[in-house]
């Protein structure tokens, strides 16, 4: 009907009214669209958490996502030449964008139960007739582990190397290992990586929340881990939704097999598209050249500078830490004494989280866990601001 109309209405109507749609629909950077739909935007001064939607990619990434968006390519030949890239920049022998750490644990798993069989590919989670027990310490399986029980693998639970040495048999297809609880497990890498090669069975690390240290990336592979994966949308600031999966050329291989374009297999609804894959190896290109130790001693002096802020508060202690694994960043812990400032650090979380700006945290009814290098610079003087404004006035 659009000729017609524009015969009756004249092109000048027709012309105000494409405008009008292309400025509603196709100019994303015109609208606010958390605004419509009621969403309230934050200062992240907690961290990497999924439920808080990771990090903020770097406008080179975006570029790439919205290049990756202009033209088609084959995916597989895309998946190939970027897994290849990866490898070189990471010194390990192959690696794929995966979907996030939890569909890389999946797929990695998958690869070493089904090998380079199609129809072992697409049996699966029916591990009739397969190798799928993976032996974790107990200490290790705090629930990420469901990413291997979602390939049909079974997790038997060990407390000590004797303990891991016994369950061993036929069936054992692999050893896995969770960094961010490296210090609370008996059995530390090195020890845990010579197990797997003295009885032939390929060990995996899942370092999701590792990164910094940018050494980590490459510091696994090198000890003898044969899969290791990252998240891609913490600090390599990637999309959220994508990963790394580095190690072994013939596990990853296997690995490959069950994402798409193929469709019978467990990973299909894993799918990495293009412009998740460029954005992926850009966020890894970026990280790599980054200054780590300027970064670092900026992270420092923002957390210091909200520290002393909130101890200028009567009443208020803070303490300055770097976690040993998984976030490894300078973070603050902030406590008071709740006879002299009469408030639960959830009701001060509380407070910061509905006031404005609106500030993220982590804590429990004692203390408040802050960090910083998830924040955009000088937001770190809106949060320590607002954090003595809180305190000073319960």
């Amino acid at each position: 009907m659009l000729p017609l109309a524009g015969s009756l209405l004249g092109t000048e109507w027709l012309h105000g009214q494409s405008q009008s749609i292309s400025n509603t629909v196709l100019e994303p950077g015109a609208r606010n669209f958390f605004k419509e739909l009621g969403l309230r935007t934050f200062i992240n001064a907690a961290g990497t958490y999924t439920s808080m939607t990771g990090s903020l990619m770097h406008k080179e990434v975006t570029s790439a996502i919205s290049y990756g968006a202009t033209e088609y390519v084959n995916l597989d030949e895309l998946h190939d030449k970027v897994g290849e890239r990866i490898a070189e920049l990471l010194g390990c022998e192959y690696a794929t964008v995966s979907s996030g750490a939890f569909g890389a644990m999946t797929i990695g798993v998958a690869g070493v139960m089904a090998g380079m069989d199609n129809k072992k590919v697409e049996q699966l989670p029916d591990v009739t007739g397969l190798k799928h027990e993976v032996i974790v310490q107990e200490s290790h399986n705090i629930g990420y582990t469901h990413a291997l029980i979602n390939a049909g693998a079974k997790i038997i639970n060990v407390k000590n190397t004797r303990e891991l040495e016994k369950a061993i048999n036929n069936k054992t297809a692999m050893l896995w290992f969770l960094n961010a609880s490296t210090e609370i497990g008996s059995i530390k890498h090195e020890e845990f990586v010579a197990l797997g090669k003295k009885h032939g069975i390929p060990t995996f690390i899942d370092c999701a929340a590792d990164v910094p240290p940018v050494e980590n990336l490459f510091k696994f592979t090198k000890l003898g881990f044969d899969l290791v994966c990252f998240s891609g949308g913490k600090g390599i600031r990637g999309p959220q939704s994508a990963g790394l999966l580095l190690g072994k050329r013939k596990y990853i291989e296997a690995a490959r097999l069950h994402t798409p374009p193929r469709g019978a297999t467990i990973g299909r609804g894993m799918k990495v598209n293009k412009e998740e894959v460029l954005g992926m190896l850009v966020a890894l290109e970026l990280y790599l050249q980054r200054d780590h130790a300027k970064e670092w001693k900026m992270w420092e002096a923002q957390i210091k500078l909200i520290s002393d802020s909130a101890k200028s508060v009567k009443g208020v202690e803070t303490e300055i830490h770097v976690p040993p694994h998984a976030n490894h960043v300078p973070s603050l812990k902030v406590r008071w004494d709740q006879n002299i400032i009469k408030m639960t650090a959830s009701e001060a979380r509380n407070k910061l989280k509905n006031g404005h700006p609106s500030i993220e945290t982590v804590g429990s009814e004692k203390e408040i866990g802050i960090t910083t290098w998830m924040m955009e610079p000088g937001q770190e003087r809106q949060v320590a601001s607002r954090l003595k404004e809180v305190l000073s006035n319960a």
